[in-house]
């Protein structure tokens, strides 16, 4: 499958006391109208946004780092569920480990140092940290707090109900709307923190083929 890696070699007993990073790539691009993670970030590297978002958390100091998504290294358990749902997935197939440090797919600026510092200053204080104004990038350590969230959340019912929806959607529309919870709620039930980031830049996003244009201009592409 595309983007697909073995993840056969990450032993949850030796990942019991690591940060794992993960690469948010689940969504539809209904918006963009085309693959996100496979957009060509800039002909210079000729890195697509998954293979520069992987680089980033190589670059910040993680060594272990799987792809959530569908068509990559964790599979949705629960289809169309958002960046929460991906969490879900992940902590579901690797429940040793110690943090998460999560990021989107669509960052075409973060750099490897911004996700150093959004550790550290996660590991020092154990709370979940992310940017101000940004619930994602995350730095999320894998506590207790985040299990009673992700039970209660994604409950039998929660899930059974989702999948009946799934399916009445998808025989009405081509496009699926994503449901389940939201990363700010997540937040709210966990220790956190925000910190402010010394560029703003880092957080452009893309989600859009207008916001694509704009960070393809400032890469010169």
């Amino acid at each position: 499958m595309t983007g697909e890696t073995n993840t056969s070699f990450l032993d949850n007993e030796l990942l019991s006391n690591e940060c794992l990073g993960v690469v948010l790539a689940g969504g539809l691009s209904s918006r963009m109208g085309q693959n996100k993670a496979q957009l060509l970030r800039d002909k210079k590297s000729m890195l697509s946004m998954l293979e520069f978002s992987k680089k980033m958390l190589n670059d910040s100091g993680i060594k272990n780092i799987v792809v959530s998504g569908d068509n990559y290294d964790v599979p949705d358990k629960v289809k169309q569920s958002g960046p929460v749902g991906g969490i879900l997935s992940v902590l579901s197939k690797f429940p040793q480990i110690k943090s998460l440090l999560i990021l989107p797919v669509d960052l075409p600026f973060m750099t490897a140092k911004a996700l150093a510092d959004l550790r550290l200053k996660g590991e020092l204080s154990q709370k979940a940290t992310y940017f101000k104004d940004h619930n994602i990038p995350l730095y999320l350590p894998n506590s207790s707090y985040v299990e009673l969230f992700l039970a209660q959340a994604f409950h039998g019912d929660f899930v059974a109900k989702n999948n009946i929806r799934q399916q009445e959607i998808t025989q009405q529309s081509s496009a699926p709307k994503k449901s389940g919870p939201s990363i700010r709620s997540l937040l709210k039930q966990v220790p956190h923190q925000e910190i402010q980031s010394s560029d703003a830049n880092i957080l452009f996003n893309t989600n859009t083929p207008e916001q694509w244009q704009q960070a393809k201009q400032k890469f010169n592409f």
